[in-house]
C-alpha cells in the first residue's frame, strides 16, 4: 500500500490546515503536513513540501489560484483538491473536523 502524503494549505496556517494535519495524522497509511500561502503564515508553504506531497488539499479556490501562481513549476503531476471550506472555524472546532472528514476523508481512506 502506498503511503498517502497529504499536504493541507490555507492562508495563515493557523486554523484550517493545522486542524486537517492533526485530524488525519492518526489515519493509517497517511502522513500529513500543513502550510499557509499568506505572507505572515505560521508555516509558509515551501517547494519542498509540494515535492514531498502526493495529495495537496487547499481550503478555497483562491488558494488553488495562488498556489498555481507561486509554485506552478513544482505542481507537475500533483493532484490539487479544493475542499471549499471557508475561514469560519476555530482550530479543532468539531464542525470543521466533521467537514474535513467528509470532504478530504474519501481521498485518504
Amino acid at each position: 500500500m502506498q503511503i498517502k502524503r497529504a499536504l493541507f494549505i490555507c492562508t495563515q496556517n493557523r486554523l484550517r490546515s493545522p486542524t486537517a494535519e492533526n485530524v488525519f495524522a492518526s489515519w493509517p497509511g497517511v502522513e500529513t503536513d500543513s502550510a499557509g500561502l499568506g505572507n505572515d503564515a505560521n508555516v509558509p508553504l515551501s517547494s519542498e513540501q509540494i515535492e514531498w506531497a502526493n495529495l495537496i488539499f487547499v481550503m478555497e479556490k483562491a488558494h488553488r489560484n495562488r498556489l498555481s501562481a507561486k509554485f506552478s513549476r513544482h505542481l507537475n503531476g500533483k493532484r490539487v483538491i479544493c475542499l471549499d471550506i471557508p475561514d469560519d472555524y476555530e482550530y479543532m472546532q468539531p464542525e470543521l473536523i466533521r467537514l474535513l472528514k467528509a470532504k478530504a476523508g474519501r481521498f485518504l481512506g
